[in-house]
């Protein structure tokens, strides 16, 4: 019997980056869950980041994204770099931009790799570098009136 990491599903897909955009429309669960698909994998991991209605001690009445034009070049760069570092089968990662409401839909992030643990700390990676990295700003608008902006995702 081959060893476990000759079989070529425990390698990283050949073009495993399925799915990069960003999007000033509502996003899908589904459609980044179906993008990381793939029959080698035993591990997807899913993230989903959401508007919160509070911040610092503050209450949150909704807030908008902006991006910088270089926002989906510098996705797909740390999309690549994670696929450099994980065995990853596919990967995706949508951003909202625009206004977004309470509950809204703001990132979702997904891996799939040959096993759970290489999924989580991929995924994990994935949501961490993109929140630090891609020029995606926030403007947050608080129920007292006072507005705030964040420079990360």
């Amino acid at each position: 019997m081959a060893a476990t990491n000759d079989h070529p599903g425990e390698q990283a897909a050949q073009d495993p980056v399925k799915l990069i955009a960003v999007r000033d429309t509502a996003l899908s669960l589904d459609e980044v869950f179906r993008a990381v698909g793939d029959d080698a994998a035993g591990g997807t991991a899913l993230f989903v980041g959401t508007v919160r209605n509070h911040d610092g001690g503050n209450d949150v009445d909704g807030l908008g994204y902006s991006c910088h034009p270089s926002a989906e070049a510098e996705m797909r760069r740390i999309a690549e770099k994670v696929v450099a570092e994980y065995p990853v089968r596919a990967l995706a990662a949508v951003h909202r931009v625009g206004d977004l409401a309470i509950g809204d839909l703001a990132v979702v992030v997904a891996v799939s790799c040959p096993h759970r643990g290489e999924a989580f700390e991929a995924c994990r990676k994935l949501i961490d570098d993109l929140k630090h990295e891609v020029p995606i700003w926030k403007h947050q608008k608080f129920s007292d009136g006072t507005e705030e902006w964040v420079g990360a995702c």
